[in-house]
């Protein structure tokens, strides 16, 4: 047997390697904290599940779907997106329901990417944009995301030769990992970017756009004119409403980069479970109620936190978006290690930021999403963690 020569470039995905230590540590009877994955411990809600129950008793959803997705999600789709952006989509061409936003993340790249061909992909960020480049054997050109640019990538700094070439761009607002915005103005240099490079398409990651504090409305991509000319919005379920399991998501956007996504899909996949669809449906045209009330809960939890790593020396800006906080660790330390420490001495696990790409070193990741006792258990420990080394 003779496994292809691709699968040599992939790494072990992060947040696997991450679950197995953690998993390992626990079978031995420690009590691990864990910060490390996103994945949202607030339930989905209770109408979204009862919908849910309702619709797999209908025989009509054991049989297979339509990779399309019902035409009623994605009208459901196109009118959510015009009530919360303002943004006009026609159902049938510019909206196509994915099993996950990640597999449609995935996927996208065998749309554009040939042997050799470029993408341009942010550093640090989300491991399935380059990866996927690498699967359909492509290279990745990573644009550095820094500090002092709140996380912004300069698409002046791209070499001339590197964007000219480039075929496919991801951009992720509000970002992972660092938990940093975007406002339209950046989308709009976006836009006028891949207009100037004509074989460039845009790939908006969104997933965020739902947890926000303080008033915040993250914008879209697809708010910006021009924008359904050169690219497309990947959007998900799992962070708004609490679906990671559920796997159901969205993109929307550009026709052509649709119909092209959705030919792959129809012979890579079968499309989603017609009762999650209509799980779906319920998600976004009925009541929006938990949104805010989810938001609430992850800001108290995120000034917590920020109070805590404050005293104990680990610099974060606070984040209008996301629940994630991106943390500075002291000088001397890499941040696997430094993961590694926390750890061994703490119980407690985070992400490295080196998980995230070479710019994500110095840097971790803490993410909102376990229970509030635990989070409370979190934060003592990584007071008396600090205690014990002062």
């Amino acid at each position: 047997m003779q496994l292809a020569k691709r699968l040599n470039k992939l790494p072990p995905y992060l947040f696997v390697d991450i679950n197995q230590k953690i998993a390992e540590l626990r079978a031995r009877g420690e009590d691990i904290i864990s910060f490390a994955l996103g994945d949202p411990d607030l339930p989905t809600p209770a109408h979204i599940i009862e919908c849910m129950c309702q619709a797999a008793h209908n025989q009509a959803n054991h049989r297979y779907p339509e990779t399309g997705g019902l035409p009623a999600l994605r009208q459901a789709i196109a009118e959510w997106y015009e009530r919360r952006f303002g943004v006009t989509l026609n159902p049938d061409k510019e909206v196509l329901p994915l099993i996950g936003s990640k597999e449609g993340i995935g996927h996208i790249a065998l749309c554009f990417i040939e042997s050799g061909d470029i993408a341009l992909v942010p550093d640090p960020g989300y491991p399935v944009y380059s990866m996927s480049t690498i699967i359909a054997g492509g290279k990745p050109y990573f644009m550095p995301l820094k500090e002092e640019n709140d996380f912004l990538p300069d698409f002046e700094a791209i070499p001339e030769p590197i964007a000219s070439k480039a075929k496919l761009m991801w951009l992720n607002y509000p970002n992972n990992p660092t938990g940093a915005t975007a406002d339209i103005d950046f989308f709009e240099k976006a836009v006028y970017f891949a207009r100037q490079h004509n074989n460039l398409a845009v790939c908006h990651d969104a997933p965020y756009s739902e947890v926000a504090f303080e008033g915040y409305k993250p914008p879209s991509f697809m708010q910006v004119s021009g924008a359904k000319e050169v690219g497309v919005e990947f959007h998900s379920l799992s962070k708004t409403y609490h679906m990671t399991g559920w796997r159901i998501g969205m993109v929307v956007g550009n026709a052509e980069m649709i119909d092209a996504l959705f030919r792959v899909k129809s012979n890579l996949d079968s499309g989603i479970p017609q009762a999650i669809q209509q799980a779906a449906i319920e998600a976004l045209r009925g009541s929006q109620d938990c949104i805010a009330e989810h938001n609430a809960i992850l800001q108290r939890r995120r000034d917590k936190l920020i109070k805590v790593l404050a005293k104990i020396g680990l610099k974060a800006r606070i984040p209008k978006a996301t629940f994630y906080i991106w943390a500075a660790i002291p000088q001397g330390y890499i941040s696997i290690d430094f993961t590694k420490k926390l750890l061994d001495e703490a119980g407690i696990a985070v992400t490295p930021g080196i998980g995230y790409g070479k710019e994500g070193e110095g840097y971790i990741r803490f993410s909102l999403t376990l229970a509030d006792d635990r989070l409370e258990e979190g934060v003592n420990r990584l007071s008396a963690w600090h205690a014990r080394r002062c």
